[in-house]
């Protein structure tokens, strides 16, 4: 972790911003190992020791864990805390550009004519993860695996959307899991061709596809794994939907490695789908990186203009949603690697009849 703050002090002199005030939660996880709430607290950096600024509901737990080249400041008035330590040089502040106006405007007032916004230095830097967080990763993604494996053999007609999502919800925890990353999505019969349909009361039903959607936290990095399945036979048009889907995830896959352009990672899966037919049926961008965050740069879609590196974690996830009828996504976790990929999901991906 030490050398993560060395590395963004090294970006910032190339980016010619010579402070640097951090809000971001995740960012101040990667920089500072600070797991407070967001709000709580920022950090300084300069050419100096960076400090850290949070108040004395942490101070116990960040005295042994702070990175030994981060200081330690408590009170409970961040920003001003902040500004006196900067006092002392007239020279720019950087920013994330993410931040809220109304700290924007608090930043401003203690630091007139001082501010510029930078956009993604310290999130060009968690892209790339190094060989910890990549363990960290694989074990996440294990657990969901497993889980999903689980599930089909609890899972029943008859049971309710939520109660799907609770069952998760507990075996994750009881394996070791933090806490979800975002709302389990389970959606079956028609509502699978809601892309985010949120586990309500409907009971599962004979010939429904079931759309689950689900991505825990283990020692801070998240997972994201989706999977369609059937109880009973849910026609010929939703499982040639299945295996279109299946078929242009398999294509996507294959067209990440180091350096891959995302809009052709994107186009892989994108275009086979349209020429299957089903391209108005599928709206959404093919995928993301995860890590601390649940979506992470770069973003998948017809618009990204940016590249995939070795190391980065990316998921893969295009749909067909048919409304009325029912949707399918399948959605892994991918390590790009410098020849090619790694699938670091490993639940089953063909379609699943129950």
């Amino acid at each position: 972790m030490n050398n993560r703050v060395e590395q963004f002090q090294q970006l910032m002199q190339q980016n010619n911003v010579n402070n640097f005030i951090i809000t971001n939660q995740f960012n101040l996880i990667y920089l500072a190992n600070f797991h407070g709430l967001a709000g709580d607290g920022c950090m300084v950096v300069s050419n100096q020791h960076p400090v850290l600024i949070t108040d004395s509901r942490y101070e116990l737990e960040m005295k042994e864990k702070l990175p030994e080249n981060v200081d330690l400041k408590i009170t409970r008035d961040y920003y001003s805390t902040a500004a006196q330590i900067l006092q002392d040089n007239n020279e720019n502040v950087g920013f994330e550009s993410s931040i809220n106006f109304k700290t924007y405007k608090k930043l401003n007032q203690l630091l007139p004519n001082r501010l510029v916004a930078k956009d993604g230095l310290i999130e060009n830097l968690r892209d790339r993860k190094d060989r910890e967080e990549l363990s960290i990763l694989t074990k996440s993604t294990k657990l969901v695996s497993e889980a999903y494996q689980a599930l089909l053999d609890y899972v029943h007609i008859g049971l309710t959307e939520k109660e799907v999502s609770l069952w998760l919800y507990n075996w994750m925890l009881n394996h070791g899991a933090q806490k979800p990353s975002f709302d389990t999505i389970v959606a079956s019969g028609y509502r699978s061709a809601l892309p985010h349909g949120d586990a309500t009361d409907k009971k599962l039903e004979q010939g429904d596809l079931v759309t689950v959607d689900f991505g825990f936290y283990y020692d801070d990095y998240t997972s994201d794994m989706t999977r369609t399945f059937a109880l009973g036979d849910p026609g010929n048009e939703l499982k040639r939907a299945y295996q279109v889907v299946l078929d242009a995830q398999s294509k996507m896959i294959h067209a990440m490695h180091d350096g891959a352009d995302c809009k052709r990672v994107d186009a892989a899966a994108r275009d086979y789908i349209t020429e299957q037919g089903f391209g108005k049926y599928f709206g959404h961008g093919s995928g993301h990186s995860i890590g601390l965050d649940i979506h992470e740069t770069p973003i998948l879609n017809p618009s990204c203009s940016n590249k995939i590196f070795e190391s980065y974690v990316m998921t893969a996830e295009p749909g067909i949603y048919l409304p009325d009828k029912g949707g399918i996504r399948i959605e892994d976790d991918v390590l790009v690697q410098k020849n090619g990929q790694k699938v670091l999901t490993t639940a089953p991906k063909e379609l699943i009849i129950l």
